[in-house]
């Protein structure tokens, strides 16, 4: 008898699962199917007409959602397919490092914006990922081919090109580096009252604030402490520009931004009594402080070109590499100074001239040149113009480009000269003249001294 209710007994709890066996289904019963999460956590993102947490760190040409594809397993795929999620260590897949990059944003203010939505972002994609790692069938599924993969539309060049950072990093060297055209007017924080040099300066700045500070006062604050304090408030300032005043940076006309209308204005008409009457922002723009920049030289040549670029990155504007500006010009201390220039070259003519290198190893010049000026023909005939270097800078403590230091070192030099004889850069400032436009070459031994008092003086007949 015992032995049959035993025997009865385990045929009970050989047909009923066991209580930890009960457990463990009840636990896979609750874990969401890769589907469910992608349902649940990845389509919100998809469908939200919110902007994801790629617009803290890219200003344009890149969106998470441009990564996502109605099907839960065309994504993965897309996604594995594209080296950007990690199968064995799903954790350590590609585009979360992408979400999170936003933590490493030196703007604490955008960091606090963001976080919310990175934080939710991160959250989906890494509980998805996991969720697809572990299923065998997902990971097996076909390679897809190139034009089923989901990204951006534009190539990864131009995604970098549309960066914050990078943005910034033209900034400083088109326009921050520049600065001091503007001391000390508009840079408060350039002024250092234990510097006796500094003493005359520090009382202009005064007066200035004193005679147009209650009207005009914000307006004197361009350059802030740091070229991202200062680029966050020339963005803010021409969103915000009066009725009826140009904005700061203009980004449907950049040649109308008053950035550079402002430095290469004259100074506003007098008045009756003999003063001033009060500077104009809008057409034709006047100065208070005078004409600081000629629209024929290089600084001019570069706050153009950025403004142009930021205009177009915002916009949307580039769709392929061929579209990218070169961005790579770097201020240095260096001025060349022709003298007696050829009389074929008529005065206010624009003029560019080409520095190349010579290369020992070769024995011949570089084909590229290392540096660049521009300037018109003087009615004394003769050109003079900062050099701006191709790509050529050192870095600052933080380990950014630093413009400052771009600088040649003293030796053998080829400088070629080219005539704007086609009148083509007033529409087109950022032009860099060619072949059809070539006036004449000199062999230099150049000292490459600083500044328009150790500047490298050429005899212009050495270009005929």
């Amino acid at each position: 008898m015992f032995t049959r209710t035993l025997t009865a007994l385990a045929v009970v709890l050989a047909l009923c699962p066991s209580a930890s066996t009960a457990n463990d289904q009840a636990d896979d019963a609750s874990v969401p199917t890769p589907l469910e999460v992608f349902e649940q956590r990845i389509v919100p993102i998809f469908k939200s007409p919110q902007p994801a947490s790629c617009v803290q760190c890219h200003l344009a040409a890149v969106d998470l959602k441009d990564y996502i594809l109605p099907s839960h397993e065309q994504t993965f795929a897309s996604l594995r397919d594209q080296g950007l999620i990690d199968l064995d260590d799903p954790a350590k897949s590609k585009i979360l490092t992408l979400i999170q990059m936003g933590e490493q944003d030196r703007d604490g203010g955008a960091r606090l914006i963001h976080e919310q939505t990175r934080r939710r972002e991160y959250e989906a994609f890494s509980a998805w990922i996991k969720a697809c790692c572990s299923d065998p069938r997902l990971r097996a599924l076909p390679k897809r081919s190139a034009d089923e993969l989901a990204r951006p539309k534009q190539p990864d060049e131009v995604i970098r090109h549309g960066r914050k950072s990078r943005v910034l990093d033209s900034f400083v060297r088109n326009v921050w580096s520049q600065r001091l055209r503007c001391f000390p007017c508009h840079t408060p924080h350039e002024l250092d009252e234990s510097n006796p040099q500094h003493k005359l300066a520090i009382q202009r700045h005064k007066q200035f604030l004193e005679e147009f500070g209650a009207k005009f006062g914000p307006r004197l604050d361009i350059f802030r402490e740091t070229p991202e304090a200062t680029l966050q408030s020339l963005i803010e300032k021409s969103r915000n520009a009066p009725p009826g005043t140009l904005p700061l940076i203009n980004l449907q006309e950049p040649a109308k931004s008053l950035l550079v209308l402002k430095p290469t204005s004259k100074l506003p008409a007098k008045n009756e009594q003999g003063g001033f009457v009060p500077p104009s922002y809008a057409e034709p723009v006047s100065h208070m402080g005078g004409l600081k920049m000629h629209v024929d030289d290089p600084s001019y040549k570069s706050f153009i070109a950025w403004i142009q670029d930021y205009a177009r990155v915002v916009g949307g504007e580039y769709a392929s590499v061929e579209d990218l500006p070169a961005d790579n010009w770097y201020p240095s201390p260096h001025v060349l100074f022709v003298q007696d220039v050829p009389q074929d070259w008529p005065t206010a003519a624009r003029i560019q001239v080409f520095v190349h290198a010579w290369n020992d190893r070769a024995q011949s010049w570089e084909s590229a040149p290392v540096a660049f000026t521009q300037g018109p023909v003087a009615p004394r005939r003769n050109v003079a113009g900062t050099l701006f270097l191709f790509g050529q800078a050192g870095t600052d403590h933080a380990g950014r480009r630093d413009p400052q230091q771009a600088r040649l070192a003293p030796g053998r030099y080829l400088l070629k000269a080219y005539l704007d004889s086609k009148d083509r850069l007033a529409d087109d400032p950022t032009l860099l003249l060619g072949e059809q436009d070539f006036r004449g070459q000199a062999e230099v031994e150049a000292r490459w001294g600083d500044g328009f008092p150790q500047a490298e003086r050429i005899a212009g007949h050495v270009f005929d």
